[in-house]
């Protein structure tokens, strides 16, 4: 009687986990202290890592990832209630002109100011430029306004 009663407990809250080879996951990391940590630690620290493609099945409840050179420490087999199902779009991790401390580098355009500040002892020279990374900026926000005013515009054509 009691079994019966704990067993529809857990089965409610049971969730039926199935990947196939070639699906995109996320891996469950642990916040344990002794552990590798990923990126950040304390609270901010990640939960999953990932996405990852399954490579390989092992029997049915483990899976096998080929894992990133930054990551060869921690073995390549996980069980399933590690993974969880990675939906909608993937991004790809190598994005051209990226550094590893996640800097880029902006190409001068422009320059728009040049000023020097003097201090006590010294003169600093300070030169404010435009690069194409504000560039785009620009343009998208110009794009945006004309875009908005255009809807508003025929917005209020259309009213009855």
């Amino acid at each position: 009687m009691v079994y019966n009663r704990h067993k529809s407990y857990t089965v409610v809250r049971r969730r039926e986990l199935e990947f196939e080879v070639d699906d995109w996951v996320y891996i469950k990391v642990s916040p344990i202290k002794s552990f590798m940590r990923f990126s950040k630690k304390g609270k901010l620290s990640p939960r999953y890592i990932g996405p990852y493609q399954i490579a390989q099945r092992i029997g049915k409840v483990a899976s096998e990832f080929e894992l990133p050179q930054e990551l060869v420490a921690i073995h390549p087999v996980f069980h399933i209630i590690m993974l969880k199902n990675c939906m909608g779009l993937i991004i790809p991790t190598d994005i051209s002109g990226m550094k590893d401390s996640l800097s880029y580098e902006d190409i001068p355009v422009q320059i728009l100011d040049r000023q020097v500040h003097n201090l006590r002892s010294k003169e600093v020279a300070s030169v404010r430029v435009l690069g194409v990374t504000n560039l785009l900026s620009k343009l998208i926000g110009k794009l945006r306004r004309i875009l908005r005013r255009d809807i508003h515009i025929s917005s209020n054509l259309v009213k009855f």
